[in-house]
C-alpha cells in the first residue's frame, strides 16, 4: 500500500514539475504520469513521482482529510506528553 498526496502543479520544466502540497513546494518527476499535465493541475505524488492527475474537487477533499488527520496526530502527541 502506498499513500499519495494531492499536489498542485505550479511550474513545469520538461518532465519535472514544482508542486505545492499544503504550503510546501517540492520538485517531482512527471515521467510516470500517463497523461500530459499543465500548470494548475492536481496530481497524486508518491516518492517524488506524479502518478495520476485528479480533479480539483477530489484533491481538496483529500487534502481536507490529510489536515484533519494531522490535527488528530498533534492532539494525540500532546495528550501523550502530559
Amino acid at each position: 500500500m502506498c499513500l499519495a498526496i494531492p499536489s498542485k502543479i505550479i511550474s513545469i520544466d520538461n518532465l519535472m514539475a514544482t508542486v505545492d502540497v499544503m504550503g510546501a513546494r517540492r520538485d517531482v518527476s512527471l515521467i510516470l504520469l500517463p497523461e500530459e499535465a499543465d500548470v494548475g493541475d492536481y496530481v497524486l505524488v508518491h516518492a517524488g513521482f506524479a502518478l495520476q492527475k485528479i480533479d480539483e474537487e477530489t484533491a481538496q477533499e483529500s487534502l481536507k482529510l490529510w489536515r484533519e488527520y494531522a490535527e488528530f496526530l498533534e492532539k494525540e502527541a500532546m495528550y501523550e506528553d502530559t
